[in-house]
């Protein structure tokens, strides 16, 4: 189910860039630019964006301001990148981070 935040009731509306295309786990998706990429993939229906490197638990967004390390995804071949504070750009490469790699554990 996609959502997008179309008015915040104490920040109005959100100004929006152009629309663009990027990539998560090898799908295209569409986005605003500029928007954080954590909230192009909620509009897209993505919840989950790691999973932990111990209990391969999954984590999707929880702090929003770039202080945990929930939401942190491989973008464009970087580890660890906070998806709730990082801009999106026109083709990033996003894809889920499986504790400290881009890969599935099975795969590892």
């Amino acid at each position: 189910m996609a959502i997008r935040l179309e008015e915040h009731p104490i920040l109005g509306v959100p100004e929006k860039g152009r629309k663009v295309q990027f990539t998560y786990d090898g799908k295209v998706m569409e986005g605003f630019e500029g928007e954080p990429i954590m909230a192009a993939l909620k509009a897209n229906g993505v919840v989950i964006h790691r999973y932990t490197q111990k209990k391969h638990e999954p984590r999707g967004v929880f702090c929003a301001i770039g202080r945990c390390t929930d939401c942190v995804m491989v973008v464009d071949g970087e580890l660890n990148v906070r998806t709730c504070v990082t801009p999106l750009k026109e083709n990033m490469v996003v894809q889920t981070q499986y504790g400290v790699s881009a890969e599935p554990f099975d795969k590892q």
